[in-house]
């Protein structure tokens, strides 16, 4: 009973009328029952499993309307929570999740509290009130997927629940959706003896605790969206909270089974009195946007809409499309994140259809700045559908019209390819290190023939071991990229195969951004290649992560700089970061387990000793290792952090001097991209606050870019 209390929240009415019944029927089993359901909520809260805890207060909050348990005591217990909102040095976080839960729960329960203890509720709301008027929210426009409050305002989900639940009062409680099934038993029920729940406090404040962190409510739809068929709730009705928060447990009770899942979905109770496909395709779409990450991986809405699309081939695929075109639509005034997950949806959805799509409706992409959203859009949505299919495929079911933004065919560019490149100082070489190459010569051969490569950059061949020579990478490496250019597979063999002299080359900071330039100027039609190759050399040390920032930053790479494939690299190199990170740290806390374990057993066995010290040293070279990585990847946001600065003051000190305004596209961008490596990790950045406090985000710095770092702090407030 307690893990169904948990686990399928959407059946609670279900199940509290069961335990009512059993109740009913053996007073002993309702009170070991609620004694449980208490423990189990003190030990989730102590595992911050506050998600869950929600759903163990709802039900407990049901069980009154079940005469299992006392109103009064039930009041108790809300007043208990709210009365966290006076706690002080607590961040706001707590503070909001106790209150959510109060306001959560009165839906299901706020009729029969209100006619058993009015004065007290009244009392409760009022101090919710209060809270509300007093609290920071700073961090709502981080969280927002449009900035544009028309057609939907994007609230702050305790505001938008306050809205709800004043309707739902002003109603005099009455809401006509959560099936009610201990109605039909009211006539056993009401004779149960009931139970008053112990007395609960709150536990207090932890460092460690991570409580939810702050939601906007996603809206794109309204009554007038949906013109057949019954009609939508209004955003400030309860119903619609009820709904939506009973489609999203639905989703995280099945999210591994998309079958099941789209079924479950489809067949929700009281589907006839709501346009229910409206409301399907809003809430995946609220959780595929949800800000900082979604609840699951992104591919799951994907699947999981093409299966509702089977399910119901007459109806939803329409209301799909609808949707796609008033995203579209609101491209303008979209979160860049957001964007870029709405891109890998839509593609990924459309390979799926045989990429069928009614792309004339969205030539007007065409008439404006290629850089505005809508263009950049459609040029990212050919380039990822292109790594879905093939070049030609994606020229044949694009109109000619739109040959602009389609993506260049995806071929190698070798620079020393044919006679006319004769002149190119390197070429002799080139062809030399091809054939060697291609008669399989040893590493010791080829660094030979490398040796006879001039360095451009001195006079004097003496130290030329010792100096970075760009032409020696380049020679080397475009030669090598060229004989490997047929797959992935053969690029990966070509550098394991050569990976000392790789690294040799790329021996210093000058040498790794040079290899990253070379790697982008052969493969500049293909950005997914460059992405592996990028993510491979990573991987086997041949660049560092602090050189990858770099580069992405540099003036060579300022034309590709709002391009999704950019963004996707410094992620994917941020996360390889944090997991080195992770993986010597853990490494060190099993060695200082197993040391512990060792201490235990000295006693016993007389040999342990000499392990113990070897063990020591070992826990002293993680020590040392962890503190390095550390190091490393403090580095690495600092690096990040620095660039985004200078070229955002940069532009900003242009356009003051020009009197231009300073809301370009590119600017908006830029911004958002700042924003979505602050939410994005989020988690490792929080260790290093002091530090960018101090050294980069201090009071001097222009307001535009300082007010990113407050809304980002805002967010554990």
């Amino acid at each position: 009973m307690q893990k169904v209390a948990r686990l399928l929240p959407e059946k609670l009415t279900v199940y509290t009328t069961l335990v009512g019944l059993l109740n009913a029927r053996n007073y002993n089993f309702g009170g070991e029952f609620v004694e449980a359901m208490i423990r189990q909520l003190k030990e989730t809260l102590k595992n911050n499993l506050y998600n869950e805890a929600v759903y163990l207060v709802r039900f407990l909050s049901d069980l009154v309307n079940c005469h299992v348990i006392a109103a009064p005591s039930m009041v108790a217990m809300f007043e208990n929570f709210v009365s966290v909102t006076q706690e002080e040095d607590v961040p706001q976080v707590r503070s909001d999740w106790f209150v959510y839960v109060v306001l959560s729960c009165l839906p299901w329960v706020g009729k029969e509290l209100y006619e058993k203890k009015d004065v007290e509720m009244d009392r409760l709301l009022s101090q919710i009130e209060g809270y509300l008027k007093r609290r920071v929210k700073t961090h709502v426009q981080m969280l927002q997927v449009w900035t544009a409050e028309k057609p939907h305002p994007q609230e702050e989900y305790l505001d938008c629940l306050w809205a709800q639940i004043q309707k739902l009062k002003k109603d005099r409680w009455q809401e006509r959706h959560i099936l009610r099934p201990y109605i039909a038993f009211d006539s056993v029920l009401c004779e149960a003896l009931q139970h008053n729940l112990p007395p609960f406090t709150p536990p207090g404040h932890m460092p460690d605790a991570q409580y939810p962190m702050p939601r906007v409510v996603f809206r794109m739809f309204d009554y007038t969206d949906a013109p057949e068929g019954p009609v939508m709730p209004g955003s400030h009705s309860v119903e619609r909270f009820v709904i939506e928060e009973n489609l999203h447990c639905i989703i995280k009770t099945h999210w591994k089974e998309r079958k099941t899942c789209a079924a479950q979905l489809l067949s929700y109770p009281g589907k006839n009195k709501i346009p229910l496909n409206y409301h399907i395709v809003e809430v995946i779409f609220g959780e595929l946007f949800q800000l900082p990450t979604p609840p699951h991986i992104d591919v799951l809405y994907t699947t999981l809409l093409i299966e509702l699309c089977k399910l119901q081939p007459g109806s939803l695929p329409q209301v799909l499309a609808q949707a796609t075109e008033m995203l579209y639509m609101r491209l303008d005034t979209m979160n860049t994140t957001c964007i870029d997950r709405l891109i890998n949806w839509f593609s990924h959805h459309l390979s799926n259809f045989q990429f069928r799509w009614s792309w004339d409706d969205w030539a007007d992409c065409l008439t404006v700045d290629l850089e505005k959203p809508k263009p950049k859009f459609v040029k990212e949505v050919l380039e990822k559908s292109m790594r879905l299919s093939y070049h030609q495929r994606i020229v044949d079911i694009v109109p000619p019209t739109f040959s602009v933004l389609i993506p260049a065919e995806p071929i190698f560019i070798y620079k020393y390819l044919d006679e006319t490149a004769s002149t190119l100082p390197g070429y002799q070489l080139s062809i030399t290190l091809g054939n060697a190459i291609k008669n399989r010569a040893t590493n010791e051969e080829i660094l030979t023939i490398l040796k006879e490569v001039p360095n451009p950059n001195q006079e004097d061949d003496d130290d030329e071991g010792e100096s970075f020579n760009p032409l020696k990478i380049d020679v080397f490496l475009q030669t090598l990229l060229h004989l490997a250019a047929k797959s992935f597979s053969h690029s990966f063999s070509a550098l394991a195969k050569f990976h000392e002299i790789l690294k040799t080359l790329a021996d210093s900071d000058e040498g790794k951004l040079h290899t990253l330039k070379v790697i982008y100027e052969v493969w500049r039609n293909h950005p997914q290649m460059i992405a592996v190759l990028v993510d491979k050399m990573i991987r086997t040390q041949i660049v560092d992560c602090a050189a990858v920032a770099n580069w992405l930053f540099s003036q060579d790479m300022a034309h590709e700089f709002t391009r999704l494939y950019i963004w996707e690299i410094l992620h994917s190199t941020i996360r390889k970061m944090n997991k080195h990170v992770q993986k010597i740290q853990k490494e060190l806390e099993e060695a200082k387990d197993k040391l512990e374990k060792q201490q235990l057993k000295r006693d016993m066995d007389k040999n342990s000793e000499d392990e113990d010290g070897q063990l020591e040293e070992q826990i002293e070279r993680l020590q040392e290792k962890v503190e390095s990585a550390q190091s490393e990847q403090k580095n690495l946001f600092l690096v990040i952090f620095q660039r985004f600065i200078m070229l955002l003051t940069e532009h900003l000190v242009r356009c003051e001097t020009g009197s231009v305004d300073i809301s370009t596209p590119w600017y908006k961008n830029c911004v958002d991209r700042l924003q979505q490596i602050f939410l994005m990790h989020h988690v490792t950045i929080q260790q290093y606050m002091g530090t960018l406090e101090n050294l980069l985000f201090t009071a001097e710095l222009d307001h535009h870019i300082l007010a990113v770092y407050q809304q980002f702090c805002a967010l554990q407030l």
